[in-house]
């Protein structure tokens, strides 16, 4: 076995590819990578997941064109053409970036899996030319990402079944697709299958879809998604089967049965923290597997980091790439630790209709104690609202009455996740909001209005003094 001493080890090529930045031009790095290089964004998330997302929008598009005086039909949907459209981009920047690391100047890559055997030792299995290696570094970050969970009455089924990591690369659409879950990643993908003209049946255990955003929201997104879906709530698996035809059929809690020709796992993600020799090495993990790390990512172990999805409390790309660039500079500049910034993190979903929301909802903030003032602005109620017939979407703002701070914001409908970014700062910065919509224009009749419009619905203690 091999042994190599590095300044700097990396485990995994998602936002932690990123770390190895000019500050490391004279040193020694290694990193390490078992799969494909990009990590879940590049590859399974985020980009390909949007792409689908963006080909799902323009069959919606069709389909509803009638109420606008346009008569359309949708005559066919190629999936292997849309399929390969998206991959074919994504997997040769995928490739590009192993070679990179492989070949580039300044990195040796190990392509295996690590695990810890000693204080910032490894040990490198599954290399292509075979054996394993040894490494040691003099600071190691451990950015692992994340991967499907899938509970045990499927696992134990020994059913077939698809997970976001498979479901994009299927060889063709079913018929019908079974998803389990109740969160964005089922509601995405119940979107783009539904989209694409396969009947989707969807089981969650929770009381509604999307449970973890504001209340109006969810109720919202539920009702509409029970116009478009088979929707079943709060029930769990209790067997899945498979009979000799192909046909997948899950027995629920409640006493029903659903039947389709394919199953989607969509019941979250946990971190990829397990069989690394952490709990050897000192490094904790809390009771989901996410490594706990301080504001400045450390580990507790003396030259051990973490960042991403596998420590992180957001599995969200924006944050990690944060939290990349705070790591890149504390690794450099022990002396001078830079901290993560969590206090307004935004996310989307990309469902139809979409949605997006940064900062506390109304439950949230009414419990924190703070004198709440709320408005919710319907997009149907602006002039691009009523260009677009729309009757279900909305902007909530959430603020603080005394302090005239922004506490929250949560959209649903057409282009939720731009439309929030003002809204973000607003949140972030903490200043009082009341002038945002007055001092400086709005164009009108541009959807942005829906947000003005807002601001300028919230109730707040006393006259505006601005200008």
């Amino acid at each position: 076995m091999t042994s190599s001493h590095y300044d700097l080890v990396i485990i995994g090529t998602g936002s932690g590819n990123s770390l190895v930045t000019p500050d490391f031009a004279d040193k020694r790095v290694a990193v390490v990578e078992e799969g494909v290089f990009g990590g879940t964004c590049l590859n399974v998330g985020c980009i390909p997941t949007k792409m689908f997302v963006y080909a799902a929008e323009v069959a919606t598009s069709v389909r509803e064109s009638a109420r606008f005086g346009v008569d359309a039909t949708l005559d066919r949907v190629r999936w292997d053409d849309i399929r390969d459209r998206v991959f074919g981009r994504i997997d040769p920047i995928a490739e590009a970036g192993r070679d990179y690391r492989v070949e580039g100047p300044n990195t040796t890559a190990y392509l295996g899996r690590a695990r810890f055997t000693g204080e910032r030792e490894l040990e490198v299995t599954g290399l292509p030319e075979g054996g394993s290696a040894r490494i040691t570094g003099d600071q190691v970050v451990i950015a692992t990402g994340a991967r499907p969970w899938v509970p045990d009455e499927v696992l134990d089924s020994g059913v077939r079944f698809h997970t976001s990591d498979t479901v994009m690369r299927m060889e063709e659409l079913p018929e019908s697709m079974l998803i389990l879950g109740g969160g964005y990643i089922a509601s995405e993908f119940a979107h783009i299958l539904s989209a694409l003209g396969v009947r989707v049946s969807l089981a969650t255990r929770g009381s509604g879809l999307l449970r973890h955003l504001d209340d109006t929201v969810s109720a919202g997104f539920t009702a509409l998604a029970q116009q478009h879906w088979d929707v079943h709530l709060g029930v769990e698996a209790r067997a899945v089967t498979r009979d000799p035809q192909g046909v997948v059929r899950m027995e629920l809690t409640d006493g029903s049965a659903l039947e389709a020709q394919e199953l989607l796992v969509a019941t979250g993600r946990q971190p990829n923290s397990d069989d690394m020799g952490l709990e050897a090495l000192g490094v904790r993990t809390d009771r989901d597997g996410r490594v706990l790390v301080d504001e400045h990512g450390r580990t507790g172990v003396e030259g051990v980091w973490a960042m991403g999805d596998v420590s992180s409390p957001y599995q969200l790309k924006h944050v990690a790439n944060h939290e990349a660039r705070v790591l890149a500079h504390n690794l450099a500049h022990p002396q001078d630790l830079r901290s993560f910034d969590h206090r307004a993190v935004p996310a989307g979903v990309f469902s139809h209709p979409q949605l997006a929301s940064v900062g506390l909802t109304e439950r949230q903030a009414r419990e924190a104690g703070h004198d709440v003032t709320v408005k919710v602005q319907m997009y149907g109620d602006t002039a691009y609202g009523w260009a677009m017939e729309d009757s279900s979407s909305l902007c909530k703002l959430v603020a603080d009455r005394r302090t005239r701070g922004l506490l929250g914001a949560h959209l649903m409908g057409p282009h939720a996740t731009s439309l929030i970014q003002p809204l973000i700062e607003a949140v972030q910065t903490g200043r009082p909001v009341d002038g945002l919509a007055r001092t400086h224009y709005w164009i009108h009749p541009a959807l942005s209005e829906v947000v003005e419009n807002a601001l300028l619905g919230l109730d707040f203690t006393g006259p505006y003094h601005g200008t």
